[in-house]
């Protein structure tokens, strides 16, 4: 089964992106290289941490703060469940939810930062077009919601893909969806290289 590996920032300050995200959470599979002029705007991506409770988000979040994250929006209780967003040094946004339905935001542990799952999330001009591109190189569908987002199987992969409606990714993570930062990441996995209808970069793991 296809699974993605890693992703790779590219920043001017490589060291800083790198040194954010393992203030984060040590051991995620986030590289950092050096790139050219930053992105302007939205990446039209997002580095999502789904954590299990609403204390978890409260770390997360004020860690990645202490580590030079930049606030987007900050924590707080929606239909959905509790989570909030941080953009790295280089631009690119981290949102932090916890996985408890709204009913269930009590926090019923101790404070920690354990993640549940890493989700890359994708902005598409045409979810279904991008599905069946990532069909035809051997991903699989998990879930699936017409042509608003689907969600593919990372097996026992480190990083869960999903791809959803540009705009909706950008108002979700609380940002304009105006940008042209698909340049800032490379995707690494064992798909090959190549680039997608929407401009993100793969390359071999």
């Amino acid at each position: 089964m296809t699974r993605i590996e890693s992703v790779t920032l590219r920043s001017p300050d490589p060291a800083a992106v790198a040194a954010f995200a393992a203030a984060i959470a040590p051991g995620l599979p986030v590289r950092a290289e050096d790139g050219a002029a930053p992105p302007r705007g939205f990446r039209g991506f997002t580095l999502s941490l789904v954590v299990p409770e609403p204390s978890a988000v409260d770390a997360l979040v004020a860690a990645a703060l202490e580590a030079g994250g930049t606030p987007v929006r900050p924590p707080r209780r929606s239909l959905w469940g509790y989570g909030g967003s941080v953009a790295g040094p280089d631009g690119s946004i981290w949102t932090v939810a916890s996985a408890r339905k709204w009913s269930s935001k009590k926090n019923h542990g101790p404070d920690g930062n354990r993640i549940e799952q890493f989700v890359l999330q994708l902005g598409s001009d045409d979810v279904a077009a991008s599905r069946e591109f990532y069909l035809e190189r051997g991903l699989q569908v998990e879930k699936s919601f017409g042509r608003k987002y689907v969600q593919f199987d990372n097996g026992s992969g480190p990083i869960t893909l999903a791809v959803l409606n540009r705009r909706l990714l950008a108002r979700n993570a609380g940002v304009s969806p105006d940008g042209d930062g698909r340049r800032g990441i490379v995707i690494n996995g064992a798909a090959g290289s190549f680039t997608d209808p929407d401009g993100f970069t793969w390359a071999a793991a």
